[in-house]
Formats: C-alpha cells, sequence, structure tokens
C-alpha cells in the first residue's frame, strides 16, 4: 500500500508574489450605474420645477420659438383676472409700480404675457398697457405649439 505525501513547495493556497500587483483586467461599473441613477432621479425631479411662473392653459398657435439667453422675466394672467409677475400674485394697478422697481437692470429685455386661453382680450389689453406704461417695449406673448 502506498501512501502519498505533498511536497511542502508545492501550491499552499497562497498567491505567488508576482501575481499580487498585476494589474487588473476588469471593469466595475456599479459606480457608474449608481451616479446614473441618481441623476436621473434629480432630473426627474427638477423637470416640473423648470416651467416659468403659475401653470396656465395657453393657448395654441403656429409660430417660432424665440431664443433668450437670460432668464424670462413672465407676467401671468389667470381666466378670473388674477396677475402674477413670476409666481407671485400682484393687484392690476400695482404692476407698473412693480415692473420699474424690477427695471434696475435695464428696461430692454422682452416681457412674457401668458393669458389663460378663456381669458378676455380686455383683461390681457390691461395687462399689456400697464407694462408698456412702465417703460418695457419688448413684449411677448406666450401660447403653446399648434397641434395637427
Amino acid at each position: 500500500m502506498g501512501a502519498s505525501i505533498k511536497a511542502a513547495h508545492q501550491n499552499t493556497g497562497r498567491r505567488r508574489r508576482t501575481s499580487r500587483h498585476a494589474p487588473m483586467a476588469e471593469i466595475n461599473v456599479t459606480p457608474f450605474v449608481d451616479v446614473m441613477l441618481v441623476l436621473l432621479i434629480i432630473f426627474m425631479v427638477a423637470a416640473p420645477l423648470l416651467q416659468v411662473g403659475v401653470p396656465l392653459d395657453l393657448p395654441q398657435s403656429k409660430g417660432k420659438q424665440l431664443q433668450s439667453n437670460t432668464e424670462p422675466l413672465a407676467v401671468s394672467v389667470r381666466t378670473n383676472g388674477d396677475v402674477y409677475i413670476g409666481e407671485t400674485a400682484i393687484k392690476l394697478d400695482e404692476i407698473e409700480a412693480k415692473l420699474k422697481a424690477i427695471a434696475a437692470n435695464g428696461q430692454d429685455e422682452t416681457i412674457f404675457v401668458r393669458a389663460d386661453k378663456g381669458t378676455t382680450y380686455g383683461v390681457v389689453a390691461r395687462v399689456m398697457g400697464r407694462i408698456s406704461a412702465a417703460g418695457y417695449r419688448k413684449i411677448s406673448l406666450v401660447t403653446e405649439l399648434e397641434e395637427g
């Protein structure tokens, strides 16, 4: 009967010294996926917040979108006649004074007028008259792109 004895210098389960510093050929994508998922969640949460002003049901029309390099100043008019500068409610008679106070940077910027499609023409005309009286000459009406 024979018995086999392993040699002491054979494989002892330790790595050889030269393979310990060898470059790793695998790429770990887990941190990349984690970062991408966090960015996706941030953009999903931030996208609805990018809308300027109060929510309105804008009329539709065909036309090109204006390009602007600065943050727009929006005046919104609801169907019931409520007027907002940005998201701040304001009385119709106070529009001129507030816009003059905002105009410290100059009145060359464009003001965007957003009005509900159910708003009467007279209310929108009065708001635009107050904006013009405040010294602004560039007034743009905001609409949605017409479908179909």
